[in-house]
Order: structure tokens, then C-alpha cells, then sequence
């Protein structure tokens, strides 16, 4: 048992030496900040969905903006499209499973919005068509998603691509980067104002 955690927090570490070296993955991460960034700037939203573990990220991820995340300051707007069973089982009962997203976004989705979709695979079928939807609604698309995802990649404005092959560790990845980007935006959007480090260190 004790050899089995071990190997598991090795793989970890393994993926993130590989990533924290990796320019595209970095610059990924900055883009993706500066895009979410914009949109709440401009009155604009971010949209998160995902299935399964990827929709409690979604969610997870919805609540560090709607709440808080590092310190107290004012709320951001952010959805997950994952919450509203009634909604989600409407749409799939009435239509099909692949057009849970896509029909959330037609009906909230604004032009200069951050549709979010995390999908380990890359081929989630309600992410991507939540995608085409997106784009032709003029919101900006990311993708959370492993290496190799041309899917995902061909309707996404951007995307992170984790490079590991098992789900755990991809899902590992996607929490990380989503709270580094969720403390980008709330420290470049509140920090010179809300962050007592930085008020601290203003005063001496």
C-alpha cells in the first residue's frame, strides 16, 4: 500500500516537473487570464462545464470566482453549466445528452463571455458542441484537455494541454491551473485594493 502512494505522488511529480518546464502550457495559463480577465473587465461572464469529475471542477471553479478565493473582495460572475438538473435533464430528455452545454449556452451565453469546457478525453461530445455554439454566439473557448486533442484544439481560441495519459493525473492538472488562473484574475482585477499583503506592504 505504502509503495502504491508513493508511485502515485511520483507520477504527480513527474507531470508537473514536465509541465512547470513547458513554455506552451505556461503561456497557455497566461492567455487564458488575460482572456477571463477582459471579459470581467467588460461586464462579461465565464461559463464553466464538464462531466463527471469535470463537473465538480466546473463547479469548484465557478465558486472561487462567485465567492472568493485568496482574500475577501467583490464577486465575479461565473456559471457552471452543471448545477440546474432541471435544465440539464430537460435538455436531455427533449433533445440528447450531447446538447446539455450547447443549449445552456445559446440560451446564456453573450458575446465577449469565456466559455470554460474541461474534458479529460478530449472528445466529449456536449463539450464540444457546446463549443460550436459558443463561437458562433461570439464568446471566447478554452479548453482544459490532455496532449493530443485535436477535437477540442480545432474549436477552442485556446487550450491547456496536459501531457499524461491517465485521467487522475489530467483531472490533477486541471484543478491546479484553474486555481492559479482564478487567483491571476482575482489579484490583477482586486489585488491593489483587497489584497492585505499587498496594502500591508504599500504601508511600509
Amino acid at each position: 500500500m505504502r509503495n502504491y502512494i508513493q508511485d502515485e505522488i511520483q507520477k504527480t511529480l513527474t507531470v508537473l516537473s514536465r509541465i512547470e518546464q513547458d513554455e506552451a502550457i505556461l503561456t497557455a495559463a497566461e492567455d487564458i487570464a488575460r482572456q477571463c480577465i477582459t471579459a470581467l473587465r467588460h461586464g462579461n461572464k465565464i461559463l464553466f462545464a464538464g462531466n463527471g469529475g469535470s463537473a465538480a471542477d466546473a463547479q469548484h471553479l465557478a465558486a472561487e470566482l462567485v465567492s472568493r478565493l485568496c482574500y475577501d473582495r467583490p464577486a465575479l460572475s461565473a456559471i457552471a453549466l452543471t448545477t440546474d438538473t432541471s435544465a440539464l435533464t430537460a435538455i436531455g430528455n427533449d433533445y440528447a445528452f450531447e446538447y446539455l452545454f450547447a443549449r445552456q449556452v445559446e440560451a446564456l451565453g453573450q458575446k465577449g463571455d469565456v466559455l470554460i469546457g474541461i474534458s479529460t478525453s478530449g472528445k466529449s461530445m456536449n463539450i464540444l458542441r457546446a463549443f460550436e455554439v459558443a463561437h458562433a454566439k461570439g464568446l471566447i473557448t478554452v479548453g482544459f484537455t490532455r496532449d493530443h486533442a485535436p477535437l477540442m484544439s480545432e474549436r477552442c481560441d485556446l487550450t491547456l494541454n496536459i501531457p499524461a495519459r491517465e485521467t487522475p493525473k489530467i483531472q490533477e492538472c486541471h484543478i491546479l491551473f484553474g486555481h492559479i488562473i482564478c487567483s491571476l484574475i482575482e489579484e490583477e482585477i482586486f489585488g491593489a485594493e483587497y489584497n492585505p499583503k499587498r496594502q500591508k506592504a504599500a504601508v511600509f
